[in-house]
Order: structure tokens, then sequence, then C-alpha cells
């Protein structure tokens, strides 16, 4: 998977914004919205809303993301094998 950083441009509380991240922060963040069943531009939102003032938007999301992996494997491992 590339390193790159991909540019997203989304329209957040009625303001064009953009934001770089690598394409596995992008691939998690698909995964959390597949799960809670809502849009990219609400999950960006919900993120943007609870940030420090201080903490970029791109350092936020991959915060989250991170946060929600982690989520996931707590709840796998608590999870008892068949």
């Amino acid at each position: 998977m590339s390193r790159h950083l991909r540019k997203r441009s989304l329209i957040l509380a009625g303001h064009d914004t953009s934001v770089a991240l690598e394409p596995a922060f992008w691939a998690v963040l698909e995964r959390m919205i597949a799960h809670q069943h809502i849009t990219l531009v609400q999950l960006v939102t919900q993120v943007d809303a609870q940030r420090a003032p201080d903490q970029s938007l791109a350092s936020a999301l991959r915060v989250s993301a991170l946060e929600w992996l982690e989520q996931q494997v707590e709840t796998h491992m608590r999870t008892p094998s068949p």
C-alpha cells in the first residue's frame, strides 16, 4: 500500500476543507463509517467537534482511527473462540 498522503475535500459546517492522510488511515475510517452506518462527513464532523483546539483535524482523525482499532481488538479478545 502506498504511503503517500491522499487528500479528500469535504464540506464541514458549510466550509470547504481538505484533509490529507495516509491510505491506511483512510481505510480504517472507511471501516468505521461502514460499521457505524454513517457518512464520512458525519464521522469527520464528530471528530472535528471533539478535538482539542490545538489539534489538527488530520491528527484527530488518525487518533480516532487508532482508538477505534484498539476497541475492535479489545472486543475481539473478549469474545470467546468457538
